[in-house]
């Protein structure tokens, strides 16, 4: 697996992302600002959904472009041997049933899902329980993770 070109297909799913909310944001904004939505009666609050809508919009756009700009600064990593795990880590797991789960430790865009090599990636972050857990943790090593009543044990099969 190499590292730098995953960091490259995430960065090109996350633009992908951003393109998208700018589109949104730009339309709600246009349905916020348009003449027709002025508001007839006290009762009539469509544009003023509008403009909420239009405000939350332009701040996912914001947080796109901090997500970009954060994993375009792990490529300037260097360390590109990874003997522990931390942000910017490739992980693969293996569950109790023997089911493989890959993972990318990233510092933004938790639960977004890649495809990467015929491989279903999703990304996390340290504030999921699974990345907390997963910090420092080498390959080979064990853990179990609770999720409510139940227990998930884990092995760390591969990291880079």
């Amino acid at each position: 697996m190499d590292r730098n070109n995953l960091i490259k297909h995430i960065i090109n799913e996350l633009t992908e992302v951003h393109q998208t909310a700018i589109s949104a944001a730009k339309r709600a904004h246009q349905t916020a600002t348009d003449k027709e939505n002025i508001a007839e009666n006290k009762y009539d609050t469509f544009g003023l959904e509008a403009s909420y809508l239009a405000e939350g919009q332009a701040r996912r756009v914001s947080q796109c472009e901090s997500d970009l700009k954060q994993y375009s600064e792990l490529l300037n990593d260097n360390d590109s041997v990874k003997s522990v795990i931390g942000i910017g880590t490739f992980v693969s797991l293996e569950d109790e049933s023997i089911e493989k789960i890959h993972l990318f430790l990233g510092p933004a865009a938790g639960g977004l899902k890649v495809i990467y090599n015929e491989k279903e990636i999703l990304l996390i972050t340290v504030t999921s329980p699974l990345g907390n857990a997963l910090m420092g943790l080498s390959k080979g090593e064990d853990f179990e993770l609770n999720f409510g009543d139940k227990e998930k044990y884990y092995r760390i099969i591969n990291i880079c």
